[in-house]
């Protein structure tokens, strides 16, 4: 398995194309996947994601605005929402950190 910190910072920074980050997620085992999330989620709180960021991060991410994750991204306090979207789906997770470690 490819350094899981590596591979998120390279994502976030634009350095590895999004379907790369999907094939080699998609290539972890449950353990692996679940650790790697809730590792996203950290990032995204540390990069000072806010419900602000969210929009923007789930139209990089391709979700329809009424996706499960896309919907909690906008709701309350991101910390307790990230949390929540880290047991579903890592699709909004890694433009969130982007957008937040970018300003844009």
């Amino acid at each position: 398995m490819a350094d899981p910190h590596i591979m998120l910072n390279q994502l976030a920074q634009g350095l590895r194309p999004m379907s790369q980050g999907v094939a080699w997620f998609e290539s972890l085992n449950t353990q692996e996947r679940s650790s790697t999330l809730v590792l996203l989620a950290h990032y995204c709180v540390q990069a000072r994601a806010t419900a602000e960021d969210a929009p923007e991060s789930i139209r990089r991410s391709g979700l329809r605005a009424t996706h499960t994750p896309a919907v909690l991204l906008v709701r309350g306090r991101i910390d307790q929402q990230l949390r929540k979207i880290a047991a579903l789906t890592p699709h909004v997770l890694d433009p969130l950190l982007q957008v937040a470690d970018t300003g844009t």
